[in-house]
């Protein structure tokens, strides 16, 4: 199961396209708001997500996936419920993946020492001292994956896809999707 969270504040096509990709690669996706199903984004979308956080749990669980924004990720990191998820995904080796401001998250959490990551410019300094931060659109490390904004939210889809299905499948999904 995939947990990507929503929280009031998110930046749409990092949460939307990376919901839809992994939705389209077949995966056990569900969207879980913060704060009540229904979540405005940063730029007055509301979605309806599959159920709140307060209902989410951790059983069967693969990835935990934090869409950037702001507020969305000020919200995110405020949630006991996300950082527990969060911490939970570290300690079982799971797969973690954050993109835009997100990662800050993850940096606040000091879980980026050592770990090669990107983030949206500007919150390089929200990753710990110890972060390798790379300035690529997508960066993967072990079990974890960033990206730097909603312009390769469709890459980090497809990059997400590839952690968990391969590269056959992803390169498949890349294809009928009209990707460069």
């Amino acid at each position: 199961m995939i947990t990507i969270f929503f929280a009031h504040g998110f930046e749409e096509i990092e949460g939307l396209a990376v919901l839809d990709i992994l939705r389209r690669a077949e995966l056990d996706v569900r969207s879980v708001g913060v704060g009540g199903r229904e979540i405005t984004g940063s730029h007055g979308i509301t979605v309806t997500c599959d159920m709140t956080a307060l209902d989410a749990d951790t059983k069967d669980l693969e990835m935990v996936v934090l869409p950037g924004g702001m507020p969305g990720t000020l919200n995110l990191e405020k949630s006991q419920i996300v950082t527990t998820f969060i911490q939970y995904a570290v300690e079982q080796n799971l797969w973690l993946a954050a993109i835009c401001a997100a990662p800050s998250i993850l940096g606040h959490m000091g879980l980026l020492a050592g770990k090669r990551v990107t983030c949206f410019p500007g919150f390089e300094t929200q990753l710990g001292e110890d972060a390798i931060f790379t300035g690529s659109f997508v960066e993967r490390d072990s079990k974890l994956v960033t990206a730097r904004g909603a312009g390769v939210a469709v890459d980090f889809g497809l990059e997400l896809v590839e952690c968990l299905l391969g590269s056959e499948r992803a390169g498949a999904l890349r294809a009928s999707l009209q990707c460069r």
